[in-house]
């Protein structure tokens, strides 16, 4: 039988605190019995809501910190007063020692970003780290990434990006050969940045067995599910999340105003509530919440800070199957095979432009 997987998790992270982590960890617990888990926190905090979720302490260990990253901390101040002794920092090295096979935290995004760069430091071959988030389809779900990790993006790094993204595809959906489509302001090869037109003629060139190029994806195709998994880079990326969370939140007020107008439309909500609440959490992509950190020397999974418990054990369960289908290993075996190639073919391109 297969080893458990081992979870570190960051007790103090996100608005709420071990309010919310702890029970959200029972929750994933219960879905997969193959875990245990290893929590970092206030002991004095932790403890008695581990000693109200029975289940969750049989299969867990606490381990003390004083010390917890605030969710308005700039990154260098974490690092400053945070690193060796921080809730965040002791989930991270537990995963660089070997002791837990991922990190999930609903901490500061900044703060965990720049101590899982420093900490874990980056896989061979990889120069700069991806958020990649889950985004609700009309087809089911795709991986978009980069989604606010860093700004700016050479062509390099996307292609870093689709070999990335779509090993998490493979995963995540059980897909041999994920499609994969570079977001643009337009469909044709002539549009676009230098850099995002470059890396489509890398990724056109390049042999891919590991997934599909289809090329160049506008934003309305993200919604439409067009491809398993769009890539673009950071600044966008986060504009484009942002976005699509704003709009969900105002097309879900324009209903609930609606609903409210007259005696008619308040009766009709009464039955309909809950297909309602259905469809608003379909649409905003932070439901589909924990957000993958790419690129890394292990596996760090990010929860929305202000998830609720069953929010976060969706975090958790990210974290659970990146690791139970080996992640890592079929984002280095796609770099190696896929990304190699590509500085011969950069030279080729410049040299036929």
């Amino acid at each position: 039988m297969a080893h458990k997987v081992r979870i570190a998790l960051d007790a103090m992270g996100g608005d709420h605190g071990p309010s919310v982590i702890v029970p959200g960890a029972e929750i994933s617990l219960i879905r997969h019995p193959d875990t245990e888990f290893v929590l970092f926190g206030d002991s004095a905090v932790v403890a008695p809501l581990l000693d109200a979720h029975p289940k969750l302490k049989a299969s867990a260990r606490l381990v003390h910190t004083d010390i917890a990253i605030k969710m308005d901390d700039k990154p260098s101040q974490a690092l400053r007063h945070g690193r060796w002794k921080s809730s965040m920092w002791l989930a991270l090295d537990a995963v660089k020692k070997g002791e837990a096979d991922v990190a999930v935290s609903a901490g500061n995004t900044g703060a965990l970003m720049a101590m899982a760069r420093f900490n874990l430091k980056m896989l061979k071959g990889i120069e700069r780290p991806a958020i990649a988030a889950l985004w609700p389809t009309l087809r089911g779900e795709s991986v978009v990434l980069d989604v606010g990790a860093t700004i700016g993006a050479d062509a390099k790094h996307l292609v870093d990006l689709a070999a990335m993204g779509s090993a998490m595809a493979q995963v995540l959906f059980d897909l041999d050969r994920p499609t994969v489509g570079l977001l643009n302001i337009g469909v044709e090869e002539v549009k676009g940045l230098e850099q995002v037109r470059e890396a489509g003629t890398i990724l056109r060139q390049v042999p891919l067995p590991h997934f599909e190029y289809v090329g160049f994806v506008e934003g309305d195709d993200i919604g439409k599910g067009t491809v398993d998994v769009v890539v673009t880079e950071g600044f966008a990326g986060n504009i484009a999340l942002k976005s699509a969370e704003g709009t969900a939140r105002q097309i879900g007020e324009y209903l609930k105003r609606g609903m409210s107008r007259t005696w008619r439309a308040k009766i009709g909500y009464l039955f309909a509530r809950e297909a309602f609440r259905a469809l608003r959490e379909k649409m905003d992509p932070s439901r589909s919440n924990g957000g993958v950190f790419l690129g890394l020397n292990g596996i760090v999974i990010k929860s929305h800070g202000g998830s609720d418990a069953l929010g976060f054990a969706s975090a958790v369960d990210i974290g659970y199957d990146m690791v139970r289908y080996d992640l890592l290993a079929k984002i280095n075996k796609t770099l190696v095979r896929e990304v190699s190639a590509a500085p011969l073919d950069r030279a080729a391109v410049g040299a036929t432009s």
